[in-house]
């Protein structure tokens, strides 16, 4: 794995069968296509369904912002034949030197281990220089919940969060890997 810092100061990361980049104008229209699917949506905390016709290019200005708190990053494999835009990453930075990890592939890349591949180059990487970094995923979501685990994040706790898309709160699982442990 390596990573450069592009102009925004956000690194570039390298997986084997993609790269994370910082998101685009020009990934507007996948993104939008994705991100307008219930599937996508009701596995996410704050993606509403159905999609607001501005939601995607406030996304992307949001991710470029200089003053940002979190890093998006699209999950790009057209350099390997793949499409352009896979899946989504996304880091907050939290006090203490923490992060929190989140992510999403588009339904057509499910269950070939692109969010795998994306969690552990940005754990490879840790661009935010974290040194834990923090993660939750919803109860009826066994295999994020597996992708974490495989990832060596351990189990902290159960709690609940609102989803936009489903309109109610969901029980989740929580997360954390501590950096420099496997």
């Amino acid at each position: 794995m390596n990573a450069e810092t592009t102009v925004t100061g956000q690194a570039v990361i390298a997986a084997d069968r993609f790269i994370l980049r910082p998101l685009k104008a020009s990934d507007a229209g996948l993104l939008g296509m994705y991100l307008g699917d219930l599937r996508v949506a009701e596995m996410t905390r704050q993606i509403p369904h159905p999609l607001p016709p501005d939601y995607v290019t406030n996304m992307i200005a949001r991710a470029n912002a200089d003053d940002r708190s979190e890093d998006f990053w699209a999950m790009d494999g057209s350099a390997t034949g793949h499409a352009e835009v896979m899946g989504v990453m996304k880091m907050n930075r939290l006090d203490r030197n923490q992060s929190e990890i989140r992510y999403w592939v588009a339904p057509a890349f499910w269950n070939a281990g692109i969010a795998s591949e994306a969690v552990q180059a940005a754990l490879a990487a840790n661009p935010q220089g974290a040194c834990d970094i923090y993660a939750e995923v919803f109860q009826d979501n066994p295999r994020s919940a597996r992708i974490l685990t495989n990832a060596g994040f351990a189990y902290l706790g159960d709690a609940e969060t609102f989803n936009v898309a489903r309109n109610a709160v969901i029980p989740t699982w929580t997360y954390v890997r501590k950096m420099g442990t496997a």
